[in-house]
């Protein structure tokens, strides 16, 4: 079979049917490698793509062969437009590699969602609480808890150092006895609270897990000793007072020099309530806290109460190692008819030092207590 050129096609190449056959050259077979999809086997040699379709045509060999070089590129460049338009409109996308762990496998565990948040994203944290507002908060809340469960032990404190007053009426005959019974009567009302009460409710609330509450709370935990014995100290201000004014009655001391309980209340009382919160929270158990609370208080008893000028040297070294003391003395100097204010300054001074130690001891007690 021979192959003529029709009219108006010499030098081109046609196919069997007349049309002109388009060259194949290098950039259309790249193309319909890219873009056409594989031809279906089909039976009887005819075309899968039907009969007017470029495929169905295949140039015979040497079809370029003299033709004119100007014919064949532009013919090349029809068919590479024409593989463009069949290009498809949305190509494939890129196939991800798979994650792999650490061992080269299959990463099993993603990465959180908000571990992936950035540093700004983060909610930033309250500022801690100052001492003194926060001391204020803890102080407030356990004045209003301790005013219905304390003012009945209150009481019992008051009425104790009353009779104990009226049972050394009968024994002391001197002035010098008579001051030290009232004095040391007043202050154990003082150590009755703030010792005894204070250690055996530090002492219950660290059994019972009340110290996580408190370390959850943006609060210091000077805050957190300091005002519970404030409060404690607190409601000792009118059991004092009224049991001065008994003694004073009693053992007929004038009354011009009371004020001075304003500087021995709160100086004793923060001494005392340092050492009853070290003992609650140092205690193992709430009842080795309810013992030491109940033996700080009885030694107050005897050696606050007792004049110093009838106990043994030992005794009195013990004495003087005891809080509440300077605080007796002090009141005790200020009974005279011409007070050394020098002497209570000093006392009054050694007290609050005694303080200062006790409630930073029962701070450091507090944070052992709590991380525990």
């Amino acid at each position: 079979m021979s192959w003529a050129h029709p009219a108006g096609t010499h030098g081109k190449a046609t196919g069997p049917r007349g049309r002109a056959a388009r060259p194949f050259g290098r950039d259309e077979k790249e193309q319909r490698t890219v873009s056409a999809p594989p031809a279906p086997a089909t039976g009887g040699g005819a075309s899968a793509y039907g009969p007017d379709h470029p495929c169905d045509t295949a140039p015979p060999p040497g079809a370029h062969a003299g033709g004119d070089p100007a014919h064949a590129g532009a013919a090349s460049t029809d068919a590479t437009t024409a593989g463009a338009d069949r290009a498809p409109a949305h190509p494939a996308r890129p196939t991800a590699a798979p994650e792999t762990g650490a061992g080269g496998g299959p990463a099993r565990d993603r990465e959180h969602p908000s571990a992936a948040r950035s540093g700004r994203d983060a909610v930033a944290l309250a500022p801690r609480a100052r001492l003194l507002p926060a001391l204020g908060a803890v102080y407030r809340a356990q004045l209003s808890r301790a005013r219905v469960a304390r003012i009945p032990l209150l009481f019992v404190a008051t009425f104790q150092s009353v009779g104990i007053m009226i049972l050394m009426r009968g024994v002391v005959d001197d002035a010098s006895g008579a001051r030290a019974v009232v004095a040391g009567s007043s202050v154990l009302v003082v150590a009755f609270v703030a010792l005894n009460l204070l250690a055996q409710y530090f002492g219950q609330l660290r059994a019972a897990g009340g110290l996580d509450h408190y370390a959850t709370l943006p609060v210091p935990p000077a805050a957190v000793v300091l005002g519970t014995a404030a409060a404690y100290a607190s409601f000792t201000v009118p059991g004092t007072v009224v049991t001065a004014v008994v003694g004073c009655g009693l053992f007929q001391l004038p009354l011009a020099h009371l004020w001075v309980l304003v500087a021995v209340i709160p100086l004793a009382g923060a001494a005392l309530s340092g050492l009853g919160a070290a003992l609650g929270l140092l205690a193992p158990r709430p009842e080795l806290a309810t013992l030491l609370g109940q033996l700080g208080m009885s030694a107050a008893l005897l050696l606050g109460v007792l004049p110093a000028g009838r106990m043994p040297e030992p005794i009195l070294f013990v004495r003087d190692l005891l809080p509440s003391t300077y605080g007796v003395e002090a009141f005790v100097r200020a009974f005279g008819a011409r007070p050394d204010w020098p002497a209570v300054g000093l006392d009054l001074a050694v007290c609050a030092a005694v303080g200062v130690v006790s409630l930073a001891a029962a701070t450091w007690a507090y944070r052992r207590a709590a991380v525990r």
